[in-house]
């Protein structure tokens, strides 16, 4: 474990793969649109290396292909044709019918309006007697083909599914008024869910595929059948249809595809239950069926093979009586287009030219046999895993043989894994990432490769690694852009340091295992660090519990003392939440002081010739530290010094507690309590202005005013430490007087 952990020191082959390993998680973690593609033409391969695969026996297809049109005339045929059809499918016991095709419009075959105005202008004209209006109004009946189709689905012993479509913009149909497109969306009421279980009221906003309007059949094929569904497909960027959404929204409704509908119809399930909770929709349950979509309802479709796998009837055929009923009985029967010159083709994983109603098939089989291609949770996890052990590999593999060893190895562990995953494709219908893995060998062997040339670079890296031991990273490449500060010596700033501790952690650390307390300070460390390091301050060192930054160097900052209290604010804002967190968990709580000053320090490399820290000395310096344990005597949290009250007292709010000389010092120093940003509570504000008056009565030894104004705070503001100290102190000295020469100073006895 040593030998594996050494090898992170310094840039080698083990850094350098698990390095490009790192980037590709990263990568795979954004998730980018195009290797999203290139992992769905490995799907594609899939597939086809899978080969087909037998469907069962409930779907067949009766198709309007090359052969009808040849024997039945162009299309689109007159509907009494899709009347003959459906009369024969009920009478073979067909269980359920679902069309593939649309009834948006009357049927342009018939010339019942033509009719209609030769009978007007007969009557008009006095020429159309009793006896020819029956035989008028046969014709029209006869003619009238929307009415007989309308009627046969109405008869039908089958259950009638129809199919219609949603516009997904709102190019075309802007012309229309909110009144006519609700009206079209309450005309595919049939389609809704009716069971939707949302986990909460923020579920209830999840974003699915939207659409704008429904185009729906007309009304007499609506009210003659028993529901309807869309069959809109949405093909990826490459044009190839690989899922279908199962749950599209339209206004404030979701509504239910052809394939979901028909198969609903044929099982007789009770309604199809969505369960939705906040991330997106969690499962479609159909009956005993558990249906695996992603968060938007989209499932992948497990096809069965190439155009043709499902069993097609040409409807000349079932027209003419060539094919046996029993062909139909019990089953479902999918009508729609397979001829390649009525344009309902898509692009598949089998084939560019395949029909959409066998796209239909595929799902509603996929759902019956339960068999679906699924992306399982664990997935992710995997991949990243796969990633992380592949580079180690690399990493310990590759040093120990030659380049050309190296290649065969390399290609061995990636043929090895894409076979593995066209396995848990083939045997379980389990998609695992290939184009990650594949793009970290390829990227992995050829940094290798560039790395045993790189050697001078290698140890320019080596020598970034070994300071960034020592200095923060601000600081390296301040030495890298100029190589005359690596040496002992350093140069006189004003700049601002900031010291914070923790109050009573050797009585904490008592009450704690060795464990425990390791785990609290690293957590309480991690916080506190990543704000100071969030307002570009320098972390200087760690001393125990306490933490020592400065700001100003070694980059330059003109506000280096709003940053620090910027800091200060934001450190004891994540103390409170970490706090409550501890509460939570029974960990004994932590309170902390801060002190700031500002003011001229020497800053620069200090040490010896072997090992040196980038650091800041000086009196200035001490005073800070002073300040951080000030806060015990005055139960403040955040104490700046006046130097640093002078250049952020415009941004901050403060209030002065006291004039004080810190143990070793006999200049007195005022010191001030940060308590916010300038725009901070009222309340706040009026705190520190009644605090700010009764100090003032106090070093003028206006002992009655002053009782009485931190008499008023203290009633106000029972927790505020500092009003009970000034409290006791005055008391003490309206009984014992000071005397003449007092000037208002503390003396400060410990650290």
């Amino acid at each position: 474990m040593k030998r594996i952990l050494s090898k992170f020191q310094q840039p080698n082959p083990l850094t350098i793969t698990m390095g490009v390993t790192l980037v590709i998680v990263l990568i795979y973690l954004i998730n980018t649109p195009f290797l999203q593609l290139m992992e769905l033409k490995t799907l594609d391969l899939r597939f086809l290396y899978r080969g087909q695969i037998k469907p069962g026996a409930d779907v067949v297809l009766a198709v309007v292909d090359e052969k009808s049109l040849e024997e039945l005339g162009r299309w689109p045929w007159p509907r009494t044709v899709l009347a003959r059809l459906v009369d024969f499918l009920s009478s073979a016991g067909v269980k359920t019918i679902s069309f593939d095709i649309g009834f948006f419009e009357p049927d342009e075959k018939a010339n019942l309006p033509i009719l209609r105005s030769l009978r007007e202008k007969m009557r008009n004209l006095g020429v159309v007697p009793d006896q020819v209006q029956s035989v008028f109004d046969q014709a029209a009946k006869e003619m009238d083909t929307d009415r007989q189709l309308a009627e046969s689905l109405q008869k039908s012993k089958s259950d009638i599914v129809l199919g219609y479509f949603f516009h997904m913009s709102s190019q075309g149909i802007t012309h229309l008024s909110q009144e006519v497109v609700k009206h079209r969306i309450a005309e595919t009421d049939q389609s809704k869910y009716k069971l939707i279980r949302y986990q909460s009221q923020k579920a209830a906003a999840t974003p699915f595929v939207k659409a704008y309007m429904p185009q729906a059949n007309l009304k007499m094929f609506r009210d003659a059948a028993k529901t309807s569904g869309y069959f809109n497909m949405f093909p990826d960027e490459d044009g190839t249809v690989r899922w279908v959404p199962l749950v599209i929204q339209c206004d404030d409704d979701l509504y239910a595809p052809l394939s979901m509908q028909t198969l609903w119809s044929f099982r007789n399930y009770p309604e199809v239950l969505l369960q939705v909770a906040e991330f997106g929709l969690e499962k479609i349950q159909v009956g005993q069926i558990s249906i695996p979509t992603d968060e938007k309802g989209k499932l992948f479709i497990n096809y069965r093979g190439g155009p043709g796998t499902f069993l097609h009837y040409s409807i000349t055929d079932i027209l003419h009586d060539r094919l046996s009923p029993e062909l139909f009985k019990g089953k479902i029967v999918l009508i729609g287009a397979t001829a390649v010159g009525i344009y309902d083709m898509r692009v598949t994983p089998f084939s560019n030219v395949f029909p959409g109603l066998e796209i239909h098939a595929n799902v509603i089989d996929n759902i019956i046999k339960g068999d679906f291609l699924t992306r399982p949770t664990w997935a992710s996890i995997f991949d990243v895993l796969a990633m992380l052990v592949i580079g180690l590999a690399l990493g310990l593999i590759l040093p120990r043989i030659g380049a050309v060893q190296g290649a065969v190895v390399t290609q061995l562990i990636l043929f090895g894994y894409i076979a593995f995953c066209q396995f848990l494709f083939t045997k379980y219908g389990l998609w695992i990432n290939i184009v990650h893995i594949m793009l970290q060998l390829i990227l992995g062997y050829t940094a290798y490769t560039l790395y045993r040339y790189l050697a001078e670079e290698r140890e320019k890296k080596k020598i970034r690694g070994a300071f960034a031991h020592y200095v923060s990273a601000q600081v390296v490449n301040e030495m890298l852009k100029n190589p005359d500060k690596l040496k002992l010596g350093g140069e006189k700033l004003e700049l601002t340091v900031l010291f914070s501790d923790i109050r009573g952690f050797t009585s904490i650390s008592e009450s704690m295992s060795p464990e425990d307390l390791v785990h609290l300070l690293n957590e309480y460390l991690t916080v506190m660090t990543d704000r100071v390091l969030q307002y570009d301050g320098t972390l200087d060192k760690y001393m125990g519990d306490a933490i020592m930054a400065f700001y100003g160097a070694p980059i330059q900052q003109s506000d280096h003392s709003a940053r620090a209290c910027h800091t200060a604010l934001e450190m004891m804002a994540d103390l409170r939440i970490l706090q409550q967190k501890w509460k939570e968990q029974g960990i004994p709580m932590l309170d902390i002081g801060i002190g700031i000053n500002t003011g001229p320090m020497s800053v620069g490399n200090m040490g010896s010739n072997i090992r040196f820290d980038y650091t800041v000395m000086g009196d200035n310096v001490n005073l800070g530290s002073r300040l951080e344990g000030a806060n015990k005597t005055y139960g403040s949290h955040i104490i700046i010094s006046e130097f640093t009250f002078e250049h952020v007292r415009e941004q901050f709010l403060c209030r002065e507690l006291d004039a004080v000389k810190v143990k070793g010092k006999n200049k007195p120093v005022r010191v001030f309590e940060l308590m916010g940003p300038n725009n901070a509570a009222p309340e706040l504000k009026r705190l520190a202005d009644m605090f700010n008056l009764g100090v003032t009565y106090y070093r003028n030894q206006l002992w009655d005013r002053a009782l009485a104004a931190f008499t008023e705070i203290a009633e106000a503001y029972p927790q505020d430490e500092p009003t009970f100290l000034y409290l006791s102190r005055v008391a003490t000295l309206k009984a014992n007087p000071p005397p003449d020469y007092w000037d208002g100073v503390f003396e400060m006895k410990t650290k």
